[in-house]
């Protein structure tokens, strides 16, 4: 027993290290940094900072996007993930190929693509001209943005979801129908509140990357539009105001774990 101990202790310690080296101390490193001036000296100025106007139009702006975000990749990824719940033969071949191998293509390669798609003179506006119809102008846009989190975090919301409903019993929703239950009775009764943990994991494993992004709202909102996780990455790389950039980093660590407890509770109410 104590050797088999030993050997587990063995087997975890490079995670132990691995978390300690870039979980943990980056965490110790921000904190530090965002309630300490230059000097060194213990103070709420940076944190206060999300209070000024700039930076708290670039927090809403955040919030909103995500939130639209989410709400779409949500509307999309249901029911597509019925109906890859209900082929059961093939659903593991389309998944794999439709939402798992595109993610080991580069995140910006990605986003870069849909640059391509949608600037001014890009393929789809090339499309319509070549059929004379109506340009249009999303580049540089806040739809802009919606489309690229959609497209890059919406199998982080597939994949939850389809695995609760994968793991429902045919012979729950049988014995519903068999009681007389309707194909909306059925689902609002049987079917959403069995598959609620996929989707608030779902739901916090895209509304958290989407309210800190800055790689999307560069790229696809040509650096006109800020958003919070804009503000904090030149804090860091242009101001070199690695305070500043921590205390704002702290109040969006801080959405995040409200986020996260709001979506562990209501799991758990769910379960109860």
């Amino acid at each position: 027993m104590f050797k088999k101990s030993k050997a587990s202790a063995a087997l975890v310690s490079p995670y132990i290290a691995w978390s300690v080296i870039f979980i943990v101390v980056p965490l110790i490193m921000i904190l530090f940094y965002g309630l300490s001036d230059t000097s060194g000296a213990f103070t709420f100025d940076n944190v206060a900072a999300i209070l000024t106007p700039e930076n708290s139009k670039a927090l809403a702006l955040a919030m909103v996007l995500s939130v639209i975000s989410t709400f779409i990749c949500f509307m999309i990824a249901y029911p597509l993930g019925m109906i890859l719940a209900s082929n059961k033969v093939s659903s593991q071949g389309i998944i794999t190929t439709l939402f798992i191998l595109p993610m080991w293509m580069n995140f910006l390669l990605r986003t870069l693509a849909w640059m391509t798609l949608l600037e001014n003179k890009g393929v789809i506006n090339g499309i319509l001209s070549f059929f004379g119809l109506p340009q249009i102008s999303v580049i540089n846009t806040p739809a802009a943005i919606v489309i690229g989190m959609v497209y890059n975090f919406l199998p982080f919301m597939i994949l939850p979801i389809y695995n609760s409903l994968a793991r429902i019993d045919d012979n729950v929703i049988s014995a519903a129908r068999d009681l007389g239950a309707n194909a909306l009775q059925t689902f609002f009764r049987i079917t959403l509140p069995l598959t609620v943990p996929g989707i608030l994991s779902g739901i916090t494993m895209v509304f958290i990357p989407a309210l800190t992004t800055f790689a999307i709202s560069t790229m696809m909102g040509g650096s006109k539009i800020l958003l919070i996780g804009n503000v904090i990455e030149q804090e860091f790389t242009l101001v070199y105001d690695w305070n500043m950039g921590s205390g704002l980093s702290l109040v969006l660590m801080v959405f995040i774990v409200i986020s996260m407890v709001v979506s562990a509770l209501t799991e758990q109410k769910g379960d109860n």
